[in-house]
């Protein structure tokens, strides 16, 4: 990272997890619109894990432009999820959002389920959602991080 960089983007800090859009400084910037879609995911239907802030937003955002319809995959961050979906639909296209906890396989068989259910199909899937718990060193990660991390960022893929 450059001194300019430093300069323009104040650390971040959140006290909980998963953290929100809504408290980071400066706001990201999650879409282009000047990018012109060129329809090659028309009719398609993508289910995105984390899809509610972040890169999932902004892939959310895309796809959508491309003409996929969404299901967005969340824990908690509802304001967040509320918003992605808004630009998404505001690309003409539907989107769901389905809040719970990736790292359950029950949880996992619902997305998949419930997205077949109200598309009919699925066709794209992003498994983008993750955790993440800063150490000073790795002696100081206990049993629950690391099975908590484990179940978020590598079980998820297999339940899902």
């Amino acid at each position: 990272m450059t001194e300019q960089n430093k300069q323009q983007f104040p650390p971040q800090h959140q006290d909980h997890q998963p953290g929100t859009i809504d408290e980071m400084n400066p706001q990201p910037i999650h879409t282009d619109q000047n990018y012109k879609g060129s329809g090659k995911l028309d009719g398609k239907v993508a289910l995105i894990t984390g899809g509610d802030s972040g890169i999932g937003r902004s892939v959310a955002w895309y796809f959508a432009r491309e003409g996929a319809h969404v299901v967005i995959s969340y824990l908690d961050e509802h304001e967040d999820a509320q918003k992605t979906k808004e630009l998404v639909e505001a690309e003409g296209v539907n989107c769901e959002l389905l809040p719970g906890d990736i790292g359950d396989s029950h949880f996992c068989n619902e997305l998949v389920e419930k997205t077949i259910s109200r598309f009919g199909k699925l066709d794209v899937l992003v498994n983008n959602a993750a955790e993440q718990h800063p150490q000073a060193g790795l002696e100081e990660i206990d049993d629950e991080q690391l099975e908590r991390t484990f179940r978020t960022n590598i079980f998820s893929m297999f339940y899902v």
